[in-house]
């Protein structure tokens, strides 16, 4: 294989240094983010942003496909055999992705800002929340198709699964309550979720040993 381009290896410094602003900006400015800000904050231009991503909706979209792939790793990273390793290994990281302080304080920020801009809240969700959706709907279609799953709709699990995962914790943190703030309690309920998922919808040829969910805390 041969090695990347030392100019490619650039440009993808500089794409890193204004998603870096963005993800920043989303946690302090939610909706309002300019164009001029994320300039200052990346330390170039807004002639240069323009130039390199054409519209701050590109510029946005761009940096949410890159969280959705992120998002995702998981679940190309790991043996196609080990269909509960995937799964727990994807449900780790999106607890442990939006459980960090920016995330959480952009979350809060966005939701404030979507009535005064529901065209952009839109596409945030489009390009965020809804594209993870389908990718792990086309994820978990492969898995149908190799038998570990049984055939069901697979935008119905994704949606489903999500939710399993997220549970009550990201409510209980935009209304100050006491949630699931530390890795191994994180763990705890990204293992419950996803053998309670694993035993609605996995084969049997293909079940995950039991694993018991008994004298579990997740307050």
């Amino acid at each position: 294989m041969n090695p990347p381009h030392p100019a490619a290896s650039c440009l993808d410094a500089r794409d890193q240094r204004v998603f870096d602003a963005v993800r920043d900006l989303f946690a302090t400015q939610g909706m309002q983010i300019s164009m001029e800000a994320v300039a200052q904050q990346a330390g170039c231009s807004k002639q240069t942003l323009y130039s390199r991503y054409g519209s701050k909706q590109e510029l946005l979209r761009r940096v949410m496909q890159r969280h959705v792939s992120r998002a995702t790793a998981g679940l190309r990273s790991l043996d196609q055999g080990d269909l509960r390793g995937s799964l727990l290994q994807f449900a780790s990281d999106y607890l442990e992705h939006c459980n960090q302080p920016h995330v959480a304080q952009a979350r809060r920020l966005i939701a404030a800002d979507s009535g005064q801009f529901p065209q952009e809240a839109r596409a945030l969700y489009r390009d965020g929340a809804g594209a993870l959706v389908l990718h792990v709907a086309e994820w978990l279609e492969t898995r149908m198709a190799m038998g570990q799953l049984g055939h069901d709709d697979p935008h119905f699990m994704a949606e489903l699964l999500l939710s399993m995962i997220a549970g009550l914790d990201f409510e209980k943190q935009r209304f100050h309550t006491p949630h699931r703030d530390d890795a191994a309690t994180r763990h705890r309920w990204a293992e419950f979720s996803v053998d309670s998922f694993l035993r609605a919808f996995a084969t049997p040829e293909t079940a995950a040993a039991p694993h018991s969910n008994q004298h579990r805390s997740f307050s």
